[in-house]
């Protein structure tokens, strides 16, 4: 498209997820002619996996919408147009002609989409993937991404490919999740930590930001705290390890749960929109949960993280003294862990975000990729 006006910026269907080939526009929150800002929310987008609104990537007039409401589309595939008010009618026609026209050939030379890979560590497999150049020229140091309980790497498929534009980002499945072993060294935080520090070392990771989830929060804070030599810094999102409470209803919940609804109305706990969790997201779940020995690892962390129902390990009080940046990322309507244990973290570096629950990386992906950015930058 490098034949046509430079204005012209043009909006296609994001790729949320590995799986993910086409999605579908279910409303537009912004109409013809209206002005957007980059990260505001324009689209409302709903796929097999999920349903979720979409910030705009660049900022403009929305001078033509191309796909409908109701339309589905394939990744890639023009949603709108976005430009100045200056650019003439006739170069967005041509523009989404030539776009239309070479949207095809584009798809068929796009390299494939990233793999998982897994790696054996003393007899152990461990699943990770890879996104973006690497070690750029100025040495910019990889991003590692922990999920919490009952996770795995797919739960950063609003944030991986965004940070990958300027870094490598890994994504690891923990040990008794994900394709990662389910056998477990050992079934408390600083174990499945030890885990992690491997599997970094075994990826050839020297030093790396940690951004952890929930009970991958409290692994990041504890390496960053015992090992920071290999940590640059630390985003703690809803993180487990800054205080005693956790919501043991959901965790027997989740263990427990065998049938659809009961998933369904389980896993909604996590959402501040519970119209975000869809048939596929529970079933995905459910069948996770029939792998040989998940339902086993599954309550020996329960029993290891968070014993006697409170969180056996709280961070908080070494947290002024962490030798690398930390910040705090929580959704304000968290139903897993309170908000207010945010608080641990310097007033600076703590941001509660509105409208978002304990997937606050998955509902407001945009505000969430920021920060991370911010303090990777800094």
């Amino acid at each position: 498209m490098s034949d046509t006006n430079p204005a012209i910026k043009p909006l296609g269907m994001p790729k949320w997820g590995l799986a993910m080939t086409e999605g579908k526009v279910t409303a537009w929150l912004v109409g013809e002619g209206a002005p957007i800002l980059a990260g505001q929310e324009i689209l409302e987008i709903e796929t097999s996996k999920i349903a979720n609104v979409w910030e705009s990537p660049v900022a403009g007039i929305l001078r033509r919408v191309v796909t409908a409401e109701g339309e589905t589309v394939p990744v890639g595939a023009l949603l709108g147009v976005v430009a100045d008010a200056a650019v003439p009618d006739a170069d967005i026609d041509a523009f989404v002609a030539r776009y239309m026209e070479t949207q095809a050939a584009e798809a068929a030379a796009a390299a494939p989409p990233p793999e998982p890979h897994t790696v054996m560590i003393e007899g152990r497999p461990f699943r990770y993937l890879r996104m973006g150049p690497g070690e750029s020229e100025e040495g910019a140091t990889p991003i590692v991404l922990i999920h919490g309980f009952g996770g795995d790497l797919t739960n950063w498929q609003f944030n991986q490919p965004a940070l990958a534009e300027r870094r490598e980002v890994v994504a690891i499945d923990l040990p008794g999740h994900g394709g990662s072993t389910k056998e477990l060294a050992g079934a408390d935080v600083p174990s499945l930590a030890r885990d992690v520090a491997a599997l970094i070392s075994e990826l050839a990771i020297t030093r790396a930001h940690l951004v952890g989830h929930s009970l991958g929060g409290a692994i990041a804070l504890w390496l960053a705290l015992e090992q920071p030599a290999r940590v640059a810094s630390a985003t703690l999102i809803c993180s487990a390890g800054l205080g005693p409470d956790i919501n043991m209803g959901y965790i027997s919940g989740f263990i427990g749960a065998d049938k659809r609804k009961e998933m369904k109305a389980t896993v909604e706990a996590l959402f501040a929109d519970p119209a975000l969790v869809s048939r596929d997201m529970v079933e995905d779940l459910l069948r996770y949960k029939r792998l040989d020995g998940v339902l086993p690892a599954l309550r020996a962390i329960a029993e290891g993280a968070f014993p006697a129902g409170a969180q056996g390990l709280v961070l908080a009080d070494r947290l002024a003294a962490a030798g690398v940046p930390v910040q705090a990322i929580w959704g304000e309507h968290d139903r897993i862990i309170p908000a207010a244990h945010a608080e641990a973290a310097p007033a600076e570096r703590r941001t509660v975000i509105p409208g978002a629950g304990h997937m606050v990386h998955i509902e407001k992906p945009g505000e969430v990729n920021r920060l991370i950015e911010a303090i990777v930058a800094g």
